[in-house]
């Protein structure tokens, strides 16, 4: 009779122990092939008897059911560092042992949260990535450039939080700050400028000169007109000129007149060749040649030069020039002081 309980009851525990290992293996997820790389799985199992001494046929996550030693525990403490406090939840850091991960105040693991539970797994690590908490960074802010400012001016710099914007007006004057600071609420410390049109007045007239434009009343930065001189006079200066951004025209010209040469009976120095005065067309020369005459020595029978430049109709000889008489020039040509012989640098000391 009691042989029969005994048999009974080894039946019933058998039947039991088998029923728990088939509910451990259906609650316990199968091995997922892959994960090897990232982390050691244990011996596979289907019940205890399948492990040696010591260890147990129990789920070990990702792994399934695994043979493990219950008492083998995991590091712990986790290192100091990367921006985290690392929490125990269970009483020992051994199999299927709970641990919380919890960023400091501001900082984020990489999935965006600030905590993570892992799990001390059979190969005596701690489930998942070692915690790398991160401070977020900030989505980058900036003001609005709106179409028309764009339009307007041309822009130097970033419109970032933080940062200047240099204008340049496109066309026109600038009214306004030129420099501007992105405030961090995405406003901007000034208003923005503004580009007012430019325009220059009728040019002006010159004297002895006619101007080729179309008349108007107001003429458009970069406009041009032109000048020319009338006869016997000489432009002095650029013959285009062009309307600038600050409203004013560019270096306006001359019409320089003519020099008649004040000499008759004395050769004078010219363009390198020395010349008689009546045989220079109509005896004059242009604004800005340069004549040169001949002075006699105070003391001695020689000549030496001294140039003068002609200047808008004005040509002075210089002040030790003498004409020589109409009897001198006829009777004694030789003898003239643009004829005779040169003084020597001696003779000039």
């Amino acid at each position: 009779m009691d042989s029969v309980l005994l048999l009974s009851l080894w039946a019933l525990a058998a039947s039991v122990s088998l029923q728990t290992a088939v509910q451990a293996s259906d609650a316990c997820p199968e091995r997922l092939l892959g994960n090897e790389r990232r982390r050691t799985c244990p011996k596979p199992c289907t019940q205890d008897k399948d492990c040696g001494n010591k260890r147990q046929c129990l789920c070990d996550g990702q792994c399934g059911l695994s043979c493990v030693t219950p008492g083998r525990t995991c590091p712990w403490p986790l290192p100091s560092g990367n921006n985290f406090v690392a929490s125990l939840l269970s009483p020992t850091p051994s199999f299927s042992a709970l641990l919380e991960v919890h960023c400091d105040t501001g900082y984020m693991l990489p999935n965006g949260l600030d905590a993570a539970i892992r799990r001390c797994q059979g190969d005596r690590q701690w489930s998942d990535d070692d915690p790398n908490c991160t401070a977020p960074t900030s989505p980058q802010v900036s003001c609005p450039l709106p179409e028309e400012v764009t339009d307007t001016f041309s822009i130097d710099g970033s419109a970032v939080a933080g940062t200047t914007i240099r204008y340049t007006c496109l066309s026109g004057e600038l009214v306004g700050n030129s420099e501007n600071l992105c405030n961090i609420d995405q406003t901007w410390q000034y208003p923005h400028p503004i580009c007012q049109r430019v325009w220059c007045p009728p040019p002006q007239e010159v004297n002895q000169g006619y101007l080729v434009a179309v008349q108007r009343t107001e003429y458009d930065v970069g406009d041009a007109i032109y000048y020319l001189c009338k006869k016997n006079h000489l432009l002095d200066g650029p013959n285009r000129v062009t309307c600038q951004p600050n409203g004013t025209w560019s270096a306006v010209p001359y019409c320089r007149a003519r020099c008649p040469i004040p000499a008759e009976r004395s050769r004078v120095l010219i363009g390198g060749l020395k010349r008689w005065p009546y045989d220079v067309t109509d005896s004059v020369v242009p604004h800005g040649e340069s004549v040169t005459f001949y002075c006699k020595h105070s003391r001695k029978q020689c000549s030496f030069p001294y140039t003068q430049t002609c200047f808008d109709g004005r040509l002075n000889p210089p002040f030790c020039y003498q004409e020589p008489t109409w009897l001198q020039y006829k009777l004694f040509p030789h003898r003239l002081v643009s004829e005779i012989e040169a003084c020597s640098l001696v003779d000039l000391d």
